[in-house]
């Protein structure tokens, strides 16, 4: 599978936290938000947003894939069970969460890459800078937006909504 995808992430495969093959094309026309999480963070609050926002909004074709990552100060020490035990007894998480991966640099799947070919970040560089950096994917596969670990999970509603009422129209 090619690094750069011209038809989305849905052409992308990952690993859920309990080690089974996990394809994106699983969710094809849905509304995603992408997020590299971890559990030591100051913006780990996030999860109960990312949360709020799966159990609100499921039921029409949304999903929030978590994806925890120790690069940034090293806080996503612990193995895939304690995230995944961590997540759903401290924020009740029950939105799919997958192996622990590098977002930066040489290990990074081809997923993160395309994430962040399709859009930039700050100043327009293309890595990621910290921890619950979120990006949105609308129904046809494409990343429509991305957000900074400081926009909380709740200001995207917005976003969110105008993506599921109209399918066709961009962010």
């Amino acid at each position: 599978m090619p690094p750069y995808s011209d038809s989305g992430v849905y052409d992308f495969d990952a690993t859920l936290a309990e080690g089974q093959p996990f394809r994106l094309s699983s969710l094809r026309g849905q509304v995603l938000l992408i997020v590299n999480t971890a559990s030591q963070c100051g913006f780990t609050p996030q999860y109960e947003g990312l949360q709020h926002l799966f159990a609100s909004y499921a039921a029409r074709g949304f999903s929030v894939l978590g994806f925890p990552c120790n690069q940034f100060g090293a806080q996503e020490p612990g193995s895939e069970v304690e995230i995944c035990s961590f997540a759903a007894n401290k924020y009740h998480v029950n939105f799919p969460l997958f192996v622990k991966i590098d977002v930066n640099g040489p290990k990074t799947p081809p997923l993160f890459e395309f994430l962040k070919r399709s859009r930039r970040g700050i100043f327009g560089t293309s890595s990621i800078k910290w921890n619950f950096t979120k990006f949105l994917i609308d129904r046809q596969g494409k990343v429509v937006a991305r957000f900074s670990p400081f926009r909380k999970p709740e200001k995207l509603v917005s976003a969110i909504e105008k993506l599921l009422e109209s399918p066709e129209r961009p962010f």
